[in-house]
């Protein structure tokens, strides 16, 4: 019985990363659309969207994610006080894209029998 709750958790668990990386995808796209407009709203979006990946992927225990998205808000802080930091926005999305589509690839639902 005990084993069982602990599968039961653990699929739980799985499902609830997947979710947190397909809206984490989501957020990223979202970011990359609006990367080159300079408006105090979108800036504001941007940072916002890279504090809410910082957070939730420390929280899911993806380390990588949660430190490339706080170097990405970081990076949107200086964009919004005039720095010339693109290349370092787009690193960090390409790094943020690369890290989800990998840890999505590893939760992956595995066929019966595999």
């Amino acid at each position: 019985m005990q084993h069982s709750l602990a599968m039961v958790v653990d699929l739980e668990l799985e499902e609830l990363k997947r979710e947190f990386l397909a809206e984490a995808e989501q957020k990223v796209a979202e970011i990359e659309s609006k990367v080159a407009e300079r408006s105090p709203e979108a800036l504001e979006r941007l940072s916002y969207l890279a504090h809410q990946l910082k957070g939730s992927g420390g929280s899911y225990g993806f380390q990588r994610i949660s430190t490339d998205a706080a170097a990405l808000e970081a990076a949107i802080e200086r964009l919004g006080e005039g720095e010339a930091v693109d290349e370092t926005i787009r690193q960090h999305v390409v790094n943020l894209r690369s890290e989800i589509d990998r840890r999505s690839q590893e939760l992956a639902p595995r066929a019966a029998g595999a």
